[in-house]
């Protein structure tokens, strides 16, 4: 028996940031979104067509952290106008602080109590949320939870509900068009990484590892392509669309054990999400040769017969796009990987992996990503 649900309204297409104001239909609007040129001009372009928004949250930041959110939300109190909708432009940190803003209800204290207690749902407001990407990666504008990190603490929390799928994603791939080679990489990354987390995962079905297979595919043969064409658009929408697609398959799954190993290589050594969080993906495939049902048959569509070979497929796939595959490559001490490794099985992403650690440390052993873990 599985399930398959995801109510979010999908409208993709070149063009249709111009649809925008329709979506809000006549409601008070908070636009959270970031302080850079184009933003504000796109800030114009929807003032001009919805009527200016009744509130902006304009200083975003990456890894969106409980002191800046704090703050933030504590905006939503002092607006002249009650808001009726959030409007999120821009990339998975907006999304994710919009998803914040939207349960807070101007209190910030409801959703740490909620992260950190799991009581006190009753009291969030859950706006709705029209997610408006402006990368293609972290599938946030059709999932139901936001990634909210505390840095004084060094933890990481998902604030996750039902009811803070967003009501509208409106995907435009013209807006993801200008994004540096950096960000392409970074973004695209997280959604490949998205997408197989999803396949070897407990809660994986038949319906999330055909969006996954999809999207993964389309990742492999597109990003490198674009990076060396940041401009073409036609690269740049089947992009859009593979993230879209990786996150209708992990929206039902949520991520594992790649995931997991990340965020304390986030944390600890700041290296970018995307990156973090795909740069293990190939010793966790060789992992998994042998593990059977649909799972390894939508892993093989991907990768061909022989997973091994497909882990060294994927091996050369980030190698050649500048990323190593080796924890030391990203600055983690040798001594420091069998801890993280540690952590990560035992959290709850890690209990997502439908493998298991010992065939992990094996895989990880035979392709040298750990490094020397004995001193």
């Amino acid at each position: 028996m599985w399930t398959y649900c995801n109510p979010v309204k999908v409208i993709f297409g070149a063009g249709q940031f111009a649809d925008l104001a329709n979506q809000i239909g006549g409601r008070r609007y908070a636009l959270i979104t970031y302080p850079d040129p184009p933003f504000a001009d796109l800030t114009d372009a929807l003032a001009t067509r919805a009527g200016p928004p009744a509130l902006v949250v304009s200083d975003v930041a990456p890894n969106p952290d409980y002191e800046l959110l704090e703050n933030q939300s504590s905006r939503f109190s002092g607006a002249n106008r009650e808001v009726e909708v959030i409007v999120a432009l821009g990339g998975g940190s907006v999304i994710d602080s919009a998803k914040v803003f939207a349960a807070a209800d101007g209190d910030f204290s409801k959703v740490s109590r909620f992260l950190e207690t799991r009581a006190g749902e009753e009291a969030f407001s859950f706006l709705p949320v029209i997610a408006v990407p402006t990368t293609a990666g972290t599938g946030s504008e059709v999932t139901c939870w936001a990634t909210v990190w505390n840095e004084r603490t060094g933890r990481k929390y998902s604030l996750a509900h039902p009811r803070l799928y967003p009501e509208t994603a409106l995907v435009d791939p013209e807006l993801m068009l200008g994004k540096s080679r950096g960000l392409t990489l970074a973004t695209g990354l997280d959604a490949l990484s998205h997408s197989l987390e999803s396949i070897w995962n407990i809660n994986a079905n038949p319906v999330s590892a055909r969006h996954a297979v999809a999207a993964s595919k389309t990742v492999l043969n597109v990003l490198p392509a674009l990076l060396n064409d940041l401009s073409n658009l036609d690269l740049r929408s089947r992009m859009a669309e593979a993230a879209l697609l990786a996150g209708l398959a992990f929206s039902n799954t949520k991520t594992a054990i790649a995931h997991n190993l990340s965020y304390p290589v986030t944390l600890g050594w700041g290296v970018q999400h995307g990156i973090a969080c795909s740069f293990t993906l190939p010793v966790v495939l060789r992992s998994l040769t042998g593990v059977g049902g649909f799972r390894e048959e939508a892993l093989k569509e991907i990768f061909g017969e022989d997973l091994k070979a497909g882990a060294e497929q994927l091996v050369r796939f980030l190698t050649e796009l500048g990323v190593g595959t080796r924890f030391a490559d990203h600055g983690v001490p040798d001594d420091k990987c069998r801890e993280i490794i540690d952590l990560a099985f035992a959290g709850e992403r890690g209990r997502n992996f439908f493998g298991t650690k010992e065939s992990f440390l094996v895989a990880a052993e035979d392709m040298g990503v750990l490094g020397d873990t004995t001193t």
